[in-house]
């Protein structure tokens, strides 16, 4: 290790590098001198030199030259303060877009078995690919808000048993034109009814009947009051497609309203996109986006740093710092209410068993598991889907590693030496198959033995989720706990991943999207965790972040949705190139 001494406002500051060639070039200008020949002298910066290097960071800060972390640090070495530094970034970080250029996305979790049918999606190179073409109701915005996508406005009524949605008159379609209302209805029915096949068809359950009131609006009526339904509008499957004259949803003509009109594609391979001039929301500054799916790590991080592509959905956590160094890659480090959960199939042997599903909860060391895989970048689980970074959070006494009370339970169950396996692919998230192997060394210290099977990256969705016993799922964050829980834990979805049935959990799942008070919905949903937690057949070992990377010169907002990676899926409208 190495390091540079100098005088910055009247005290003697220090900078530390790995060795002399990785010393970023905004310090090897004119203004430093001969540091290997300097080092004992000291006092080579003065005040006006250190403004020399404010003014070249803040111009590398406008032309997205150099990441966030980066910038604080060399700030701060120039005798800037922290929160000087901050303002500074926020102002100089806010360059302007520009339109044009191909945009090109390494995408992690892509899939040959996948479709254009809403109802099936389930992969993150579909969820980035349908935000790039397809519209919704709603948005999250970047700050986490609630946005309007196709819908301009909403409003309950009847104590939230009706929802009316106003429509923007300028939403048009890539090849059937101008949307209509009976387009959205077809879109959302396509969810709905005793033959839909959809996976997002317990999300719109309660929903009894939804109405073209003739002024481009709809309004959604209700068995049950529900608070979240504009929130629930924004899940991935509810995007929206043209209608057919009989009413049902012509998704096979593969067309949008999105930001970007779908020209040529090859399922699980690449995708590319040209944007659609007539869309109806701001931004879509890129030509083109072309969407390549790069499943193995390594290859994602190698096209990232060779310029082959321009940001990467995931990146691995262990080599976080390494590319921090890198000044053409810029790292987002973005926390969230994405998760990763171990489902076990309540309904199969030796899973059925309670006290079984409680030791192997035990049997995880989740701080470890925190510190050596996710290196930090998470936060920890408590094995009820519901993160700190989502609304009515119950902070619930925290799961700690107990191997001797793992043993005891299993002992009880008459499941001593207990073996199982536990199914996993690299690219469930970055690090997966070493997480589950550092979780079987754990367990060992109950007595049990865990087989990790490592599984294909292609088809681990189809083939492996919701087949096999025991796996390792990433779940992207959704914006409330009613939609989590609604979708994964209720009773009938199609999602209930576990298989877990709980009656008092679903009673307290009806109650809670109904209650208008804030108090007991917080009330209803600690209850609820609390049942989760202790009886579910779910493991949830942490809450990780959204850990990917651009190239430098891409430019963007200071804030990232965080319910997807690149910026909630909506990386290809939202950003630009700074050069």
């Amino acid at each position: 290790m190495n390091s540079i001494h100098f005088r910055s406002f009247g005290v003697i500051r220090t900078v530390f590098y790995p060795s002399w060639p990785q010393l970023p070039n905004l310090l090897t200008c004119r203004h430093i001198v001969d540091i290997r020949k300097s080092q004992i002298k000291g006092d080579f910066l003065a005040m006006k030199k250190d403004q020399l290097l404010i003014d070249r960071l803040a111009d590398a800060a406008r032309e997205g030259k150099i990441s966030r972390r980066s910038f604080m640090n060399y700030s701060i070495a120039a005798g800037l303060t922290a929160s000087t530094a901050t303002g500074l970034w926020g102002t100089a970080a806010k360059a302007e877009p520009k339109r044009g250029g191909k945009f090109r996305i390494g995408c992690h979790d892509g899939n040959t078995s996948e479709t254009h049918d809403p109802g099936q999606y389930y992969s993150f190179t579909t969820i980035q690919l349908i935000h790039s073409f397809r519209s919704y109701l709603t948005m999250i915005n970047p700050d986490g808000s609630l946005g309007g996508d196709v819908a301009t406005e909403w409003s309950p009524a009847n104590g939230a048993t009706e929802w009316t949605f106003k429509l923007n008159d300028k939403a048009t379609f890539h090849k059937a034109g101008k949307l209509k209302a009976s387009d959205v209805i077809a879109s959302m029915n396509h969810h709905r009814g005793e033959a839909s096949t959809s996976v997002a068809k317990s999300l719109l359950s309660d929903v009894v009947d939804i109405v073209d009131n003739g002024d481009h609006s709809i309004t959604f009526k209700l068995a049950s009051a529900n608070a979240d339904l504009p929130w629930l509008m924004t899940d991935y499957h509810l995007a929206i497609v043209p209608g057919n004259e009989d009413g049902t949803a012509n998704w096979q003509s593969v067309d949008g309203c999105g930001p970007y009109r779908l020209e040529e594609h090859e399922m699980g391979v690449n995708y590319r996109l040209v944007r659609h001039d007539d869309w109806h929301g701001e931004g879509a500054y890129f030509d083109e986006i072309e969407l390549v799916v790069l499943n193995d790590p390594n290859a994602r991080q190698s096209a990232l740093i060779t310029g082959d592509v321009d940001a990467v959905s995931l990146i691995e956590n262990k080599t976080m710092a390494l590319m921090e160094r890198n000044q053409d890659v810029s790292i987002k480090n973005v926390p969230s209410a994405s998760a990763i959960t171990l489902p076990m199939h309540c309904d199969t042997a030796p899973f059925d068993n309670v006290d079984v599903r409680m030791a192997l909860k035990l049997a995880l060391n989740r701080e470890e598991l925190l510190e050596k895989i996710m290196f930090g970048a998470a936060t920890i689980g408590n094995d009820y889907h519901h993160s700190p970074a989502m609304p009515y959070w119950p902070d619930l006494e925290q799961r700690q590693y107990d191997p001797d009370q793992a043993k005891s339970l299993l002992k009880k169950a008459g499941m001593e030496n207990l073996e199982v396996n536990l199914s996993v692919a690299d690219s469930v998230t970055s690090g997966a198959v070493d997480m589950c192997v550092l979780y079987a060394e754990h367990a060992k210290a109950a007595g049990i033995k865990i087989n990790v099977v490592r599984e294909p990256n292609d088809g681990y969705y189809s083939d492996v989720w919701l087949k096999k016993p025991w796996c390792a799922v990433s779940w992207g964050a959704r914006p409330t706990p009613d939609v989590m829980y609604s979708l994964t834990y209720k009773d009938d979805a199609t999602w209930n991943e576990s298989r877990w049935q709980n009656e008092r959990f679903n009673v307290l799942l009806r109650e809670g999207k109904a209650e208008t008070d804030d108090a007991r919905r917080s009330e209803i949903y600690r209850e609820m965790g609390q049942i989760a937690r202790d009886d579910g057949g779910t493991v949830i070992p942490f809450f990780p972040n959204w850990v990917y990377a651009t190239r430098a010169n891409v430019g963007h907002g200071d804030q990232f949705a965080a319910s997807w990676p690149l910026d909630g899926g909506r990386a290809s409208s939202r950003w630009w190139f700074n050069s």
